[in-house]
């Protein structure tokens, strides 16, 4: 593990199936779109924009240096803190801004039902309907999930294995096949079309074959 002071922290946000995911250890790697696309040169060069990453010795894109240079979400030993839909019930957090009241012992708040999140199924202390705080407005106190990377790269979203698939995060049902989430949908005889189906139902277009950052990660404590 990398412990050194170079080591950074970033937030990122996980829907609650793949907040559950997480914690069942079934996901393991994400795919994030790269924001501005890359595209190849008449030479086959690597590029992003007006910069130019060249060529490795076997004519396929050289993507270290691009990865170092423009990847929002770290390097291997670097650490993602995953926001995902909570609750917390105290008056300070309930009228904002969200800052950690003195009184407030993370560990007994999660015991006693004080702090919850969407992902475990509970509705918020003494609430008939929940009232979820996004999880774009989760603080890092209220933060359950800590991720380190370990490794990263680039690829085309269809380039994606049997194997990558599987550690995404999609659900293998009682009668063994393959869905987006454990939510349900369309069910499948492998992996891959389950994350296609996953990939759409965040918006993301499967047919243009954008390139994705991968980014593969273990989960270690907060």
């Amino acid at each position: 593990m990398d412990t050194s002071p170079q080591s950074k922290e970033r937030p990122i946000l996980f829907s609650a199936p793949m907040v559950r995911a997480i914690l069942d250890g079934r996901k393991t790697v994400t795919r994030r779109p790269v924001k501005v696309q890359p595209h190849t040169d008449a030479s086959g060069n690597f590029c992003v924009g007006r910069s130019n990453y060249g060529q490795d010795g076997y004519g396929k894109p050289v993507t270290k240096r691009f990865i170092n240079d423009c990847c929002p979400y770290g390097k291997p030993g670097d650490r993602l803190w995953v926001r995902e839909t909570w609750y917390c019930d105290h008056s300070e957090v309930l009228s904002g801004p969200y800052l950690k009241p003195d009184d407030l012992d993370i560990s007994e708040a999660r015991d006693d039902g004080t702090l919850v999140y969407a992902a475990d199924g509970l509705a918020p202390y003494e609430q008939e309907q929940p009232t979820w705080k996004p999880s774009i407005h989760m603080p890092r106190w209220a933060c359950r999930i800590l991720l380190e990377i370990i490794d990263v790269r680039v690829e085309r979203l269809q380039d994606i294995t049997y194997e990558q698939a599987v550690t995404e995060g999609v659900h293998r049902g009682a009668l063994r096949e393959w869905c987006a989430s454990d939510e349900g949908g369309a069910c499948h005889k492998y992996p891959i079309p389950a994350f296609r189906d996953l990939w759409q139902s965040t918006g993301g277009d499967w047919d243009a074959n954008p390139w994705v950052w991968v980014v593969e990660f273990k989960r270690v404590k907060p």
